[in-house]
């Protein structure tokens, strides 16, 4: 039976999976990441966790596996295989991708997180058979993924989509990429939860205890989940003249918030077009599972392009 590794690489765990040519899963596993004991720890678990699935493999169904792909937050350099800068796991100029071939002895494709979450619900998930989409991640942060034609476009130094850098509250709160009012530090999950815990005063509360409360009518809640959802909206009507997707995919920690989100958040989209297209905004389908299959589906265009290439 011929399969992929596809591993998921996060900053508290790390999910991988055997997987098949049509996206079944036949193996799955999790492990934790252990930041806490630094960049290199972090990269032997990465590898060690890789070679126990290829042993698994190789144990349940006689052969190795045909390659691997492998997800990873940060700055990459794809082209090289190499992590440039990745903060929660505090990796700088890592070639990820020659230690993991080196180890499997097979070829590895590595990708950026979000961007192969995209791409797998583009092909398997809520923009599948959808020719233009924009996917978009709200989770501690805000990224994205252009979705073109069954691919996920990286840009020319690897950095398309990150919608939430785009400046939408000019002199608004600093972001951690150091500009004033870029959509991440207003309308992440991570920044809803800490105007939630201010407004409420429980310094503990998360943007999912915000989304509780507004569904009971706080209005203190309302006014902080008004406040992401409109820059929210600017930052998506942005990108709506901009790349002019046919669909708007939207997964993440807070999109958990069901409709909650989508109800205010399409009435306030639709609320700032003029001339651009109102695309359908859904909440995507594959959940945290997204990373893992994407980097699957990395692997086996990997493949794809080495027998194109004979």
């Amino acid at each position: 039976m011929r399969y992929v590794i596809a591993l998921d690489v996060g900053g508290t765990g790390m999910k991988a999976a055997l997987m098949r040519a049509d996206g079944d899963l036949l193996f799955q596993d999790r492990r934790p990441t252990p930041r806490e004991q630094g960049p290199e720890t972090i990269a032997a678990a990465v590898l060690d966790f890789a070679d126990a699935l290829r042993r698994t493999g190789v144990e349940r169904y006689g052969e190795s596996p045909a390659a691997a792909g492998v997800a990873v937050p940060g700055i990459l350099d794809e082209a090289a295989g190499v992590v440039r800068y990745a903060a929660n796991l505090g990796w700088r100029d890592l070639p990820i991708r020659a230690l993991l071939a080196e180890r499997l002895g097979v070829p590895v494709a590595l990708g950026h997180d979000v961007r192969t979450g995209g791409l797998a619900e583009g092909r398997l998930g809520a923009g599948e058979g959808v020719d233009r989409f924009l996917f978009v991640a709200l989770g501690t942060g805000i990224s994205g993924a252009i979705g073109i034609d069954g691919r996920v476009e990286p840009g020319a130094h690897g950095g398309a989509g990150e919608i939430g850098h785009v400046v939408v509250r000019p002199g608004g709160p600093r972001c951690g990429c150091g500009q004033h009012g870029c959509l991440e530090a207003i309308a992440s999950a991570a920044a809803v939860g800490r105007a939630w815990a201010a407004a409420s005063g429980e310094a503990q509360a998360t943007a999912e205890h915000a989304a509780r409360a507004v569904a009971a009518g706080d209005p203190r809640a309302e006014k902080v989940w008004a406040e992401a959802v409109d820059a929210l909206a600017t930052g998506l009507v942005s990108a709506l003249t901009l790349l002019d997707p046919r669909t708007v995919v939207v997964g993440g920690g807070l999109a958990e918030a069901g409709e909650t989100l989508f109800a205010p958040l399409r009435a306030a989209v639709e609320s700032r077009v003029t001339f651009q297209q109102l695309p359908p905004i859904v909440p995507a389908a594959l959940g945290d599972a997204a990373g893992c299959l994407g980097a699957g589906l990395l692997a086996w265009d990997l493949l794809s392009v080495e027998v194109a290439s004979r």
